[in-house]
């Protein structure tokens, strides 16, 4: 196997048209956190990011994004924003993890969201998590009849706060590919909000994030399309989502609403509406992406499996990478497994957010 390595911005449209076919060949690669034009995206503001393809015959038949530090730390591409993780490659290819992390100059790989099928990879593998995902059909009539028809124990109780929030500012209005940069804006507002509020890091605080999305908003192609949707009552905007989509599969991933509305659950009104809306798009399934969330197992039709962990080969810095970065993802992830260390932890943060609120309306500047 021939293994070249490439700045996400050199892949010639041969190589992107290879990589797109590689998607298409195989449904589990089918999502768009897998596509070319993410690692593009991602690239665009991350020096360290590579592109590995490998040929068979002088073909290119597998292509793994990653990011790698001067250190020769290596990771998947846009590793804590990317909901899926994989070597795209056509059928029935197979690699060998040493040889490819020799080729791509780096002494550790490490994933979090990693496609199950991943064979060459099974062994580094230190914990496969649910990953919910709704299978999506588009419905004989509107709105309603579908809500009725895929989740009868919402519709009623939906329709209703859908019903009250039209009388009390507007009749309710979805966009399923709203095209305003205002309303992005806004929808980045609303998060940094709720990450602030929840005491979460503000991931748009970071400017290349913002940047990031700003531009995926912009990309329009078979293989990846930046949706915003948004859903208004009147002219205001209640909630809103953006996540990327492929040809068949859309991707959750920044979800908020207006916090003044609450107790209308607008963001389950969102959740529901879109996936309606990607199904009458051409959308086989939602992937809502690791994590538990009630309001994942109300939707969820079922799981996929991903897997975090780490490729290594002998080298101190990936020796040192692995014993820094395993008892923090031990920690998260039993804290998360566990409702009764869960839910402590979540107030805990919410607290912290509630008093990081209260300082800066005390006008206390924050380190």
């Amino acid at each position: 196997m021939d293994i070249t390595i490439h700045r996400p911005g050199e892949l010639t449209q041969s190589l992107r048209r290879a990589w797109h076919q590689a998607m298409d060949e195989s449904p589990e690669y089918a999502n768009p956190f897998l596509a070319p034009e993410f690692a593009i995206g991602v690239g665009r503001h991350r020096g360290g990011v590579r592109v590995a393809v490998l040929r068979d015959a002088g073909e290119p038949v597998g292509f793994l994004p990653y990011e790698r530090n001067p250190l020769g730390v290596g990771r998947a591409v846009g590793l804590g924003l990317s909901g899926c993780q994989a070597l795209v490659h056509r059928p029935g290819v197979t690699w060998d993890a040493q040889e490819l992390l020799r080729a791509c100059g780096t002494s550790i790989f490490e994933f979090d969201h990693l496609v199950a099928e991943q064979r060459p990879f099974a062994g580094h593998v230190t914990g496969t998590f649910a990953s919910p995902v709704i299978d999506v059909k588009p419905g004989d009539g509107g709105y309603p009849e579908w809500l009725r028809a895929t989740y009868p124990g919402l519709a009623k109780t939906t329709l209703e706060k859908e019903r009250r929030l039209g009388r009390d500012i507007g009749d309710l209005r979805f966009e399923w590919d709203e095209r305003d940069p205002a309303a992005l804006r806004t929808l980045m507002r609303w998060k940094s909000a709720q990450y602030r509020r929840t005491g979460r890091m503000d991931r748009f605080a970071r400017p290349w994030i913002a940047d990031l999305v700003d531009h995926l908003f912009h990309v329009r192609d078979d293989h990846f399309t930046g949706v915003l949707s948004v859903l208004y009552a009147g002219d205001r905007p209640v909630a809103a989502h953006f996540g990327p989509r492929s040809s068949t599969v859309l991707a959750a991933w920044f979800t908020a609403y207006d916090p003044d509305l609450h107790y209308c659950s607008p963001g389950l009104m969102m959740r529901l509406r879109t996936a309606e809306s990607a199904a009458r798009g051409g959308v086989t399934h939602v992937d809502l992406g690791r994590g538990d969330k009630e309001y994942k197992d109300w939707l969820k039709t079922r799981e996929l499996r991903v897997g975090e962990g780490f490729v290594t080969r002998a080298h101190p810095v990936a020796a040192a990478h692995r014993m820094w970065r395993r008892p923090v993802r031990g920690l998260r992830n039993t804290v998360l497994a566990h409702a009764r260390l869960r839910e402590p932890a979540d107030r805990l943060l919410r607290k912290v957010g509630t008093l990081r609120a209260a300082r800066r309306t005390d006008g206390i500047r924050e380190e």
